[in-house]
């Protein structure tokens, strides 16, 4: 759906964006993330064929950045740092506004649908000046939508929302997904991204790596097991040691920390092995790195 090559971005003498190589499929949620000054939002407005490339080469749906802008304009959908609404306009007329732009057929039916599923219905005729910035971000998602793109590129689209409108946010990109949306989202939001999206990339200027969460946090991490036991043994962990697949075993009070390959296929010989040694197991557990954690690592570098 989204496919790159060596696609960069040069303002002056700065390298906002170097030799991107991406592939990103069809109705998956691919989250972007790195540090500020790092991209993010270079390379969404290069790909929605905002700015054009320095130089490589890029496809949106099928279409050419640089070539067939136009059509990228209509198939996909944006929402911006900045929601860069009409403040004089009433929400309602902004909406009709933008859908008559991308020539939607049933206009008033668009525009009512998508306000109320970003609960915004009752305030329609309110002009968007008195919004809050989280109503903001919400009708901004809304004309983002209007035309139903097939490709939608959110960049930090829960900013400034309180709890409750980040979720129906969350949940609102999940159902979209569902709908068989590809969906690219920026954001800062960690625990966001680990929720929502089916790989990840993080970037620094260059992309330094793309993966699942879950893969993400055993390649930098590895994934570690814990063996909670009645009590700890130092024999044990020369035991444990000793399997082929273990990294790593260590006690912390009663539990014993395994650090090995594919937990799923190894721990139950791990646990017959302690059992044969005499431990007595209470539960099993898998220690969990945040992606706040795995992120910081990977930028580190």
């Amino acid at each position: 759906m989204i496919h790159t090559e060596k696609l960069t971005k040069r303002f002056g003498n700065v390298i906002a964006v170097e030799n991107l190589d991406l592939d990103i499929h069809e109705g998956e949620v691919f989250g972007i993330l790195g540090p500020n000054g790092a991209g993010k939002t270079t390379t969404v407005r290069m790909l929605s064929a905002l700015i054009s490339p320095s130089s490589g080469h890029a496809v949106v749906g099928g279409f050419i950045v640089g070539k067939q802008d136009m059509q990228i304009h209509h198939s996909t959908g944006i929402l911006t740092e900045s929601p860069g609404l009409y403040d004089n306009l009433s929400a309602e007329y902004n909406l009709r506004f933008f859908a008559a732009l991308h020539e939607v057929n049933d206009i008033t039916g668009q525009v009512e649908k998508y306000l109320k599923m970003l609960d915004l219905y009752d305030r329609r005729f309110d002009t968007t000046g008195t919004f809050s910035k989280g109503m903001k971000q919400k009708l901004a998602i809304a004309r983002a939508l209007l035309h139903e793109p097939k490709i939608i590129f959110l960049d930090e689209p829960t900013a400034g929302l309180d709890p409750e409108a980040a979720h129906l946010v969350r949940e609102f990109i999940i159902e979209l997904k569902k709908g068989g949306r590809t969906i690219l989202i920026c954001t800062h939001n960690l625990d966001e991204a680990d929720r929502l999206c089916d790989r990840i990339g993080v970037i620094k200027n260059q992309l330094l790596v793309v993966d699942t969460p879950t893969k993400l946090r055993a390649s930098v991490f590895g994934r570690k097991v814990v063996f909670h036991l009645r009590a700890a043994d130092p024999k044990l962990e020369e035991v444990i040691r000793a399997l082929p697949y273990v990294r790593e075993a260590r006690f912390i009070n009663n539990k014993l920390l395994v650090n090995l390959d594919d937990p799923e296929l190894r721990n139950p010989d791990v646990i017959r092995v302690l059992v044969s040694a005499g431990a007595d197991i209470q539960f099993v557990g898998e220690l969990r790195h945040s992606l706040e954690e795995v992120y910081l690592q990977l930028v580190k570098a």
